[in-house]
């Protein structure tokens, strides 16, 4: 991984992080956070991968459900943020991929093996976000009042 700051207004900064093969692409991600310390931040990203694991979270069972990405595809939408969670910043994305035949497959990014690169873009928001768990999901969840 390797990443670049390409714009900073009043504390406020914008990053290109550039993931490489077989970069986990989560793990990574929530290093750069940790490094950079970031506590609040949108995220977007483009590239591919070549396996993986997504997930659906079932309110039934208030847990994800496993979605396996076995083969190779393309990143069509990658979207998520990063907020604080205890004292460490966590990641929450899902992605759309495409596969060969035109089909997609997306979800929740639980884990994902970069192949051959995922370009993200990281913009700081303008205040930390927190995450508190939340009693009926059980999911860490931003909550915009929490200080």
């Amino acid at each position: 991984m390797r990443s670049k700051l390409l714009h900073e207004v009043d504390g406020l900064r914008t990053f290109v992080v550039v993931m490489d093969k077989g970069d986990e692409a989560a793990a990574e991600l929530a290093t750069f956070a940790r490094e950079q310390e970031i506590t609040g931040a949108g995220l977007t990203a483009v590239g591919a991968a070549s396996e993986g694991t997504l997930g659906y979270f079932d309110p039934q069972e208030k847990a994800y459900q496993d979605i396996p990405l076995v083969r190779q595809a393309e990143v069509l939408s990658f979207v998520g943020d990063i907020a604080v969670r205890g004292t460490s910043p966590a990641l929450h994305a899902h992605a759309v991929f495409g596969l060969r035949d035109g089909s997609t497959i997306g979800g929740h990014v639980r884990r994902l093996s970069v192949w051959p690169t995922l370009e993200v873009i990281v913009t700081e928001t303008p205040t930390h976000l927190t995450k508190r768990v939340d009693e009926e999901t059980g999911l860490a969840l931003i909550r915009p009042d929490a200080e």
